[in-house]
């Protein structure tokens, strides 16, 4: 079974066996305070292991993890490795870090961060989430189904689960022992997992700053299918081509593949989608075979969140359960208990019949699948839109289908770009996006886009922020412009 060419490190790790937790000793996180690296130190502490970390400045994820129980040092500085066994590093942390710098010294063991989670994955079955987007909403969707199904699963998601106040947890159980991790491509560090089962919700490019050309991001997934544990199922959408291509390369290995979703090439297929606000349901034919095992009938996925992109990400997740052993109806009962992850179509208030949504999306694809769920909620009122585009290598590649899907809405607004790891690029602006040629979609401050936002919207409208850096921030604070407008007028 080989799907894959040789690409440079990290993306060309030796799939070995997961390293055993316990072994690791005393573990040090350089940059503890990421939304990856504390989720994995909240798994080590929960095991009961002696962690250590530091940061670049305080946050509620370093003091969270404080009273956890983990030693956490701010600044960073090479004395904080102090007596470590292992040093855990991400993708983010250069070479001259001081911390990295005296690990490498001292002849430290120096874990990447997706090596670290593998130890924690120790004797358990892996469900594993991929894929370009929806990968964090089909994890923790998974997350809360296999919890319900009284699986008391560990899990790794990239944001905080709806009623579970978590983004990781280690399981207690003493018996079959389940892990749900969502699986990043950003570095291609996401084939060390080895999962039984391995979700790609689609395959589409990003991460160019990185894999520098689209074949080499699709070839990165041919490692994520390759790298499954022997016997292992993807499981995959059939609307999209890049995963479609992906499933044919599996077949054509040897490799068990289900497919899910509208097209009628699916093993597990939707129809008749209704919404009612963020309410939405489908029904779901399924018809397929594993080994000696034949799986056969109908049902009906209920969820309260809205759009098409969850009801596929909920034909992922049932799927999951039927193959973890589960019969039908219970796990779709299972699914339905879902009811949101932060930042994922999030409602941050409203105010006079005015609902102020904030979702994580990133990607032209995602972009248009949140505001695709804003336009169903508004049900026939006005979707307005503040957007913060991510990354300028992003911006450069995809402004033209940023715009476009920014169209969804009556009104976009653009702000500037926030840049996260990088440098700015010459000539590469939030303008390219707004200069391509759509009415819909304006460059505008914050400031200005929020005044003309509140100014405009009437009872029964929908506004959503939108973007993976601090455009969060500026929801709640629509939601007080809009309370004072309110007041205002009574």
């Amino acid at each position: 079974m080989n799907l894959s060419l040789d690409l440079p490190s990290p993306l060309n790790p030796p799939f070995a066996e997961r390293p055993d937790l316990k072994s690791l000793g005393k573990v040090h996180f350089v940059g503890i305070g990421g939304a990856g690296m504390s989720a994995i130190a909240t798994l080590m502490l929960q095991a009961g292991m002696t962690v250590s970390g530091s940061d670049k400045s305080e946050s509620a994820a370093v003091e969270k993890l404080r009273s956890q129980g983990a030693t956490v040092v701010v600044p960073q500085a090479a004395a904080n490795i102090g007596d470590a066994d292992t040093v855990v590093i991400s993708t983010a942390i250069k070479e001259d870090n001081p911390e990295l710098v005296e690990a490498r010294a001292q002849g430290l063991r120096v874990l990447h961060r997706s090596e670290a989670l593998a130890a924690t994955m120790s004797d358990s079955h892996v469900i594993a989430v991929a894929g370009t987007h929806g990968k964090t909403t089909t994890s923790s969707m998974v997350s809360v189904m296999m919890d319900a199904l009284h699986k008391d699963p560990s899990f790794a998601v990239g944001s905080v689960i709806a009623g579970f106040d978590t983004n990781a947890r280690m399981s207690t159980s003493e018996g079959e022992r389940w892990f749900v991790a969502e699986a990043d491509e950003s570095d291609g560090s996401f084939v060390r997992y080895r999962p039984e089962i391995a979700v790609v919700t689609n395959v589409e490019p990003d991460h160019l700053d990185f894999y520098d050309t689209d074949e080499r991001v699709f070839e990165s997934f041919n490692r994520f299918v390759g790298s499954m544990a022997p016997g292992g199922v993807l499981v995959t959408c059939a609307d999209d081509a890049g995963a479609m291509d992906l499933a044919e390369r599996a077949r054509e290995s040897g490799i068990n593949v289900v497919t899910y979703g509208q097209s009628d090439q699916a093993n597990v297929r939707l129809g008749n989608t209704t919404s009612e606000g963020i309410v939405c349901t489908s029904d779901l034919v399924w018809d397929f075979t594993l080994q000696e095992d034949h799986y056969q009938g109908k049902g009906k996925i209920l969820l309260k969140v809205p759009g098409i992109h969850n009801q596929l990400n909920a034909a992922a997740s049932f799927i999951c359960g039927l193959l973890a052993g589960e019969e039908a109806q219970t796990v779709l009962d299972a699914v339905a208990q879902f009811t949101g992850t932060d930042r994922r179509f999030t409602l941050r208030g409203e105010a006079n019949d005015i609902k102020v949504f904030d979702d994580y999306a990133h990607h032209p694809t995602e972009v248009f699948r949140a505001l695709e769920a804003g336009r169903t909620v508004a049900a026939g009122h006005s979707l307005y839109t503040l957007f913060q585009p991510h990354l300028f290598s992003r911006t450069r590649e995809f402004a033209q289908e940023f715009a476009q899907a920014l169209s969804t809405a009556d009104r976009s607004y653009v702000m500037d770009i926030y840049p996260a790891r990088e440098l700015p690029i010459e000539g590469v602006t939030s303008r390219l996006i707004t200069d391509a040629g759509f009415s819909e979609v304006h460059y505008a401050s914050p400031e200005e886009a929020m005044e003309q936002i509140v100014r405009q919207a009437l009872p029964g409208d929908v506004i959503m922020t939108v973007g993976a850096g601090n455009v969060t921030e500026f929801g709640p604070r629509m939601v007080e412009l809009l309370q004072e407008k309110q007041r205002e007028t009574e």
